[in-house]
């Protein structure tokens, strides 16, 4: 057997392993040269997966050479390009029609409207159209996407015509057709699904939980799996992911869903459909962790016009993925690897970055730094060991960066109608502790050490501190905050206000006093409440940079 995967990113390492494993012959297809499944593959064409002609002249030549069984990808949007060369080369799978209607969102809605399928209203908004004027009788809020994209680029709520106008501006540069589609706003919690589809019968492979934050965007922090909502709930959105799936024509091969639970409609609604199996770890990792069984495997034999088989019988474990973020600024270091890695529970870390790379604060699921994946017998110890990973994790960033210097000043942030901000504040402090920031100076001047006052013991000016490479010298220190244990908000990491500043002052080797050469007050702790452990060492790095 001979496959041709699209893709040779980490989304589609477990099907190129898979395939091997199974002892097919392996050739991907990626624009990258350098992508990690290149290497693995038994052949690799340089070929940019938009290039439908490209990929159907490299899979001929492939069927040429030693025969051509399947095409397949996996965490991609391009199931487009699978059933083109497919139905070209008279291979199995799903008509490229199809495809296209379940990668294109307007496409799907239109075709789960005509089906009956409980789905947003919607209208569509190309370039130079008026915004409005196209989602005349949508009522607020409403969601932005652009027609034909993945990973929630350009997604965005919207409340009133102003971020309209914005939101659709910055919605059509994602979309490969140059069309957005508006949508109304469905509310309730968020589900991922993942099926392998053998003529006509929908088989369900991990049914999980998302977790969804950051308004007005809409960004997966993780997803654990299997799902904790009611059987009922659960029983509701499958029934309808499997009618979507049907609506558009799904029949062989693998679909994934996004699907939502709204108690204020009255049931289950579709987000989208697209006809492959998931990225952002369910289908290659987390699910099979859970339930020790591989969908790669079945649907890459669905691919292959093969009979996938029963599946194994579920274990019933529990996988937690988890993404760790970082603020505007440039990759330095990742703190902690080591010891997440120790962590019992964890199966995976996944780091996105490396040294000097740009790092945004995520408006959508490509701006994240990394993952952390855990597998446990039961629910409280893989969400528990997931989220202790994070709260170890923390992303260093080079000194002195201006887009570091533009997140706290509070430049572009965008104010939700719940008071909250895009991006948000680390910690939530109430008007008093706010204002009592805000008059503390933003440096002082070297005198004599005074007492700390409630927040811990002064350390040794002496003591000296190397982490990395890093050696932390006792030349910084920071004027003790009297009521720092009083915060009780936690971070989007979950680490609270104290613990985030003793894990910056530890990294950054400062001493707590006003025995330093250089000694911080107002911009150390105004950091740490704004960007959390990892602004207030980036304030430490950038002052001892000055000092040196």
């Amino acid at each position: 057997m001979t496959v041709l995967i699209l893709g040779a990113g980490v989304m589609q390492l477990p099907a190129i392993r898979e395939a091997r494993e199974l002892g097919w012959f392996t050739a991907v297809a990626d624009a990258n040269p350098g992508a990690p499944g290149a290497a693995l593959a038994d052949r690799f064409f340089p070929v940019d997966l938009k290039d439908r002609s490209g990929l159907e002249e490299a899979a001929r030549l492939l069927r040429g050479e030693r025969g051509l069984d399947a095409v397949f990808t996996a965490g991609t949007d391009f199931s487009a390009s699978v059933a083109w060369v497919a139905e070209r080369l008279g291979l199995p799978g799903i008509s490229y029609e199809t495809a296209v209607r379940a990668s294109d969102k307007l496409l799907m809605r239109e075709a789960l409207a005509a089906a009956g399928i409980p789905s947003p209203r919607f209208a569509a908004v190309g370039p130079g159209e008026p915004p409005a004027a196209a989602a005349a009788g949508l009522g607020f809020p409403l969601v932005v996407k652009p027609a034909d994209s993945m990973g929630a680029r350009g997604c965005r709520a919207v409340r009133n015509a102003a971020e309209l106008d914005e939101a659709v501006a910055a919605a059509l540069p994602h979309s490969r057709s140059g069309r957005a589609i508006v949508e109304e706003y469905v509310d309730g919690p968020e589900f991922s699904i993942d099926a392998v589809v053998v003529d006509g019968e929908v088989r369900i492979r991990g049914l999980a939980d998302r977790h969804i934050v950051f308004s007005p965007y809409f960004v997966e922090l993780g997803h654990t799996i299997p799902s904790s909502a009611p059987p009922e709930v659960q029983e509701e959105v499958l029934r309808v992911f499997v009618s979507a799936v049907r609506a558009l024509g799904i029949d062989r091969g693998a679909a994934k869903g996004d699907m939502k639970y709204s108690s204020s409609r009255g049931g289950a609604y579709v987000g989208e459909i697209a006809a492959r199996l998931s990225g952002g770890y369910m289908s290659g990792w987390t699910y099979p962790y859970a339930s020790g069984h591989d969908p790669t495997h079945e649907a890459l034999l669905a691919a292959a016009g093969l009979e996938p088989g029963p599946a194994t019988e579920d274990r019933r474990w529990v996988s937690a993925e988890r993404a760790f973020i970082s603020i505007p600024g440039r990759f330095r270091v990742l703190e902690g690897e080591g010891e997440v890695r120790a962590l019992p529970y964890i199966k995976d870390l996944f780091l996105r970055f490396s040294r000097g790379d740009r790092l945004d604060f995520p408006s959508n699921n490509v701006e994240k730094c990394g993952n952390v994946i855990s597998q446990a017998p039961d629910r409280a110890s893989a969400v528990g060991a997931a989220e202790a990973a994070i709260r170890l994790l923390l992303v260093r960033l080079l000194p002195e960066e201006e887009r570091t210097e533009a997140f706290l000043a509070g430049e572009g942030r965008i104010s939700n109608p719940d008071g909250s901000t895009w991006p948000p504040s680390a910690f939530a402090l109430d008007p008093e502790q706010a204002a009592a920031l805000e008059a503390l100076p933003e440096s002082q001047v070297p005198r004599q050490l005074a007492s700390p006052a409630a927040f811990g013991k002064a350390r040794p000016a002496e003591k000296a501190v190397h982490t990395g490479d890093f050696p932390c010298r006792p030349a910084l220190s920071v004027v003790p905050l009297p009521w720092a244990e009083t915060v009780r908000s936690l971070d989007w990491a979950g680490r609270g206000f104290s613990e985030s500043a003793r894990l910056a002052l530890d990294l950054g080797g400062a001493s707590l006093g006003e025995e330093g050469r250089v000694v911080l007050d107002g911009r150390f702790w105004r950091a740490l409440a704004r960007g959390g452990a990892q602004a207030a060492l980036y304030v430490l790095d950038s002052a001892r940079e000055k000092a040196d």
